[in-house]
């Protein structure tokens, strides 16, 4: 059993950012990174939570990245909107882009935010959670790395690359899903190896291509798609509409980029989002009913929503004000500012 320990709210917060500005980031960049981690954080969510500002510390040691450029929103009198994060972390180029997409998304009914020249480690689910909160619909993909081989391949071409969507709910938390086209996360798997635990069986294959259940085989190897050739269309699908569809990195190129110095995948982000009072024509209310019949017959089966356990975990931990985090990675992360 891994030991944990308790971190107080507070301080998750003020050791990210403290990490992130002694590992060379600028103030504005270690808030936004800080919020995201402590938001995942607080949701019981490990694999995206502090244990990526070990991803971080590596990128920046990487030599590649720009810790203090600020990122540009260009302008544009269509329902587009690209940022040009320049080189930088994608969080910051997200904040600054994000009030003109939900602008433009109740001029236009819909609209896109293309994130260009990002390096990007962290969830998408923050990302369209800012979208539901303004009352629409939203949907976030990006690639990565090609650590993921294709269904009837042996070796990485694709990325994990998560897509993540999430529906307005009055009165509730969100309909939201996030999830990895691989098997598994990336993160899932350096925490698997971190805890000495076996892989489950389908998720990764060895150099050879013969399958493992070896966290460190996996990462020496490739990670396979979820649903066989189904995830796989799903994973090549977001390799266009993040890479070719915006004029950036597939995540064969963004390996290339990286030239072997580990850290964040450098490429891009697309943000779509729908006004659902354009597109019920008015009647979102009448809608919003339907949706929740919907909801309710899948809970009355006993089944679960996407994303209820971590809604779950949100509200536990900040009724009582704490996280449990592994014991070990707090220690290695405190002892970063020693």
């Amino acid at each position: 059993m891994v030991e944990s320990v308790q971190v107080e709210l507070d301080e998750l917060y003020a050791l990210s950012t403290a990490i992130l500005t002694r590992s060379g980031f600028s103030g504005v960049h270690a808030a936004a990174i800080s919020k995201m981690l402590s938001t995942c954080q607080l949701d019981d969510c490990q694999s995206h939570g502090l244990f990526r500002l070990l991803m971080c510390c590596q990128t920046m040691r990487g030599g590649k990245i720009d810790g203090h450029i600020l990122p540009v929103v260009e302008a544009s009198d269509s329902a587009i909107v690209r940022v040009d994060a320049r080189g930088g972390m994608s969080l910051l180029a997200v904040e600054a882009g994000m009030p003109l997409l939900i602008e433009k998304t109740r001029t236009y009914g819909i609209a896109a935010m293309a994130i260009n020249r990002c390096f990007h480690f962290s969830a998408l689910w923050p990302e369209v959670e800012q979208l539901s909160a303004a009352g629409l619909a939203g949907l976030a993909m990006v690639p990565s790395h090609s650590w993921v081989a294709p269904a009837g391949g042996k070796r990485g071409t694709l990325g994990t690359n998560p897509l993540a969507f999430s529906w307005p709910r009055q009165n509730q938390t969100p309909f939201t899903f996030d999830f990895a086209t691989s098997g598994f996360a990336r993160g899932e798997i350096e925490l698997y190896l971190r805890a000495g635990k076996p892989l489950p069986e389908g998720v990764a294959v060895d150099a050879e291509g013969n399958p493992t259940t070896d966290p460190q085989a996996a990462l020496d190897g490739a990670m396979l798609t979820f649903g066989g050739y189904k995830g796989s269309a799903l994973s090549i699908m977001i390799e266009l509409m993040a890479g070719p569809l915006i004029d950036d990195l597939t995540s064969m190129e963004s390996m290339a980029f990286a030239e072997g110095t580990g850290g964040a995948p450098y490429h891009g982000e697309i943000i779509l989002a729908f006004d659902p009072d354009h597109f019920s024509g008015g009647r979102v209310a009448d809608n919003d009913a339907r949706a929740e019949r919907l909801f309710a017959d899948i809970l009355d089966q006993g089944a679960r929503l996407p994303s209820q356990r971590r809604f779950e975990a949100r509200a536990r931990n900040t009724a009582r004000g704490y996280v449990e985090m592994p014991a070990a990675l707090h220690a290695e992360l405190s002892a970063m500012l020693d």
